[in-house]
């Protein structure tokens, strides 16, 4: 399993040519929660922010993102107007609840699959002292859709 926060920030090549295009800098999550592909800031003075599509992606190493041809890469306009979408930092420190009612904690972190299309668990906190005290809480996803508001996030509990 894979957390955001080591994704975040890794190189992004191409595995045909062997070129850098640029770094992860989010993580698309559709509006039921599952992960659809990644953003990328553009390497080079006149390159934009880029749309990774999850299928386009070949392998994701500890060192970074292949992908098999930049071709298939889509600038964030033309994302934005085929895709209804979240990122991490739209559900990043928002309250989590599970479907009964119960709060869980903040959303510091999550856990998704090598295939990167599921969120296998989330990483919760308390605040500073508490994860001192007692730790961040790891909650492992139920695989059902999320409900994502601009207030919270409902889970339901694995």
């Amino acid at each position: 399993m894979r957390t955001f926060s080591k994704l975040k920030g890794l190189p992004v090549y191409c595995s045909s040519s062997a070129d850098l295009l640029g770094h992860v800098t989010n993580v698309c999550l559709s509006s039921k929660g599952f992960i659809f592909g990644l953003m990328m800031d553009g390497k080079g003075l006149f390159q934009r922010d880029r749309f990774v599509p999850l299928e386009s992606i070949y392998a994701v190493g500890d060192n970074g993102v292949m992908v098999e041809e930049k071709d298939k890469l889509l600038s964030l306009h033309e994302m934005k107007k085929q895709f209804t979408y979240n990122t991490y930092d739209d559900l990043s420190n928002k309250a989590v609840l599970t479907k009964e009612g119960e709060k869980l904690g903040l959303l510091e972190d999550v856990y998704f699959s090598e295939k990167m299309d599921t969120i296998e668990a989330y990483e919760l906190t308390d605040g500073f002292f508490a994860d001192i005290a007692e730790g961040k809480k790891v909650v492992k996803a139920s695989g059902e859709p999320l409900s994502i508001s601009k207030d919270a996030i409902v889970i339901e509990l694995y």
